[in-house]
């Protein structure tokens, strides 16, 4: 047997992932998750909760970010009651996790062109049993609950005479937490060996690489870098126009909220919602301005122009960019892919993406406190802020710009030196 035929077979025969290798992968997830919402929250100015609840709060914004559950709860003793919903998912904790945890698992998979089924089973289990425990732990930390002051005068007073001691809180449901951490992982894991050229696959499936793969690396560019552009963004506005603090909060929690909503309006999707209390959506200030409003408001580019014309720009950005993804997954295709192919392998690739951001964009979040039957007693604190979006038309336009910018990106790779094979 011949050196070269021996390293060929030592590379093929390489041990499956270990224990090891999963503790390593889960452990830095955790940390960036967890560390992304801690900075977060700490520029939110949620460093000075009282009763410690500082760490509860970012357990309970990781477990929100994997998505996991975690309930909202109201107490105001006798003849009293509040109520409170919250449905957000703080996608830059999730986006810092998933990226970490994403390069933990392909890392001992690269450079092999091919994985058996039972590896990539076993290699995925392991990680499972690990995120498993990590999820039971940080559930068990997110839980507190904080006391509401009345303030004082005739409502102080109802509340002392009353025994009623307003109290919110929150816990996380460690069951249903367990399982929809389970599905996300499982989806990020599913993704990432979508996604990466290097990662091996089952050999029954290499035949579908050469249609998926680069479609769905161009759709997770695209993402990125609608994050890196808000980023920059970002970085800009705190340098030169002040609130560094509540900016920076933005940018380690809610970003891709942003970033992503602003893509799927580029692309002339509409969005309905409403702003009611002190509570409202985070920057630009331009989206709370549409959505205050007595009744439900519709969120687009045009209803934006109205109080910025610069909102036009979200359109131009979104042309160049998608049809910048359209170019990356023609470029990784094979050249003997035909232009319609790319044309629909596009506009599939981009009504998926549409598809997820209107599934974890929407904010859904309700407040409210209530003494003998009369509400908005807590100074103020009752709100309702939602944001949901129109779906079938945002998945119609999905399809649209994807056959245009994928029949363009194809023309565009034309010119530039492919590969016969994925």
């Amino acid at each position: 047997m011949s050196f070269q035929e021996t390293g060929r077979r030592s590379r093929t025969t390489r041990a499956s992932p270990g224990w090891g290798d999963a503790l390593v992968a889960v452990l830095a997830g955790v940390i960036a998750l967890f560390a992304t919402a801690a900075l977060g929250l700490w520029a939110a100015g949620a460093a000075d909760l009282p009763g410690n609840a500082f760490w509860s709060v970012a357990a309970a914004v990781v477990v929100m970010a994997v998505g996991g559950s975690v309930e909202l709860s109201g107490d105001a003793g006798f003849i009293a009651d509040t109520q409170a919903d919250l449905s957000v998912l703080p996608l830059s904790v999730t986006l810092a996790g998933a990226l970490v945890i994403a390069a933990g698992f392909l890392r001992p998979l690269r450079n092999r062109a091919v994985a058996g089924t039972r590896e990539l089973v076993g290699w995925a289990a392991r990680l499972a049993v690990l995120w498993a425990l990590a999820l039971i732990g940080l559930a068990a930390l997110a839980r507190h609950t904080f006391d509401i002051p009345l303030g004082e005068g005739t409502v102080g007073d109802i509340g002392d005479l009353l025994d009623a001691s307003p109290q919110v809180g929150f816990r996380a449901d460690i069951p249903l937490t367990l399982v929809l951490g389970l599905v996300w992982l499982a989806g990020l894991l599913v993704l990432a060996l979508l996604v990466s050229r290097k990662a091996p696959l089952p050999a029954r499936l290499v035949r579908f690489q050469e249609s998926v793969r680069p479609a769905a690396f161009a759709m997770v560019v695209l993402l990125l870098a609608y994050v890196v552009v808000g980023v920059v963004i970002g970085l800009v506005v705190a340098a030169t126009r002040g609130h560094a603090a509540e900016t920076f909060a933005v940018i380690l929690l809610g970003l891709p909220n942003l970033v992503w909503l602003a893509l799927t309006l580029g692309l002339g999707a509409s969005w309905e919602g409403r702003v009611e209390g002190p509570f409202g959506l985070p920057m630009p200030q331009v989206l709370d301005s549409v959505l205050r409003t007595p009744e439900d408001s519709t969120l687009n580019v045009g209803s934006l122009a109205d109080y910025d014309e610069r909102a036009w720009w979200l359109v131009v950005v979104a042309a160049v960019l998608v049809l910048g993804a359209a170019f990356v997954m023609a470029v990784r295709s094979p050249a003997r892919m035909r232009a319609w192919q790319h044309a629909v392998h596009m506009a599939v690739g981009l009504t998926l993406t549409v598809l997820t951001i209107c599934l974890v964009v929407p904010v859904d979040a309700r407040y409210g406190l209530s003494l003998l039957g009369i509400g908005d007693l807590a100074g103020g604190l009752s709100g309702v802020v939602t944001l949901k979006p129109q779906l079938w038309a945002a998945l119609g336009l999905a399809v649209l710009w994807g056959l245009v910018t994928g029949f363009l990106g194809s023309l565009l790779a034309s010119h530039v030196h492919r590969r016969g094979e994925v």
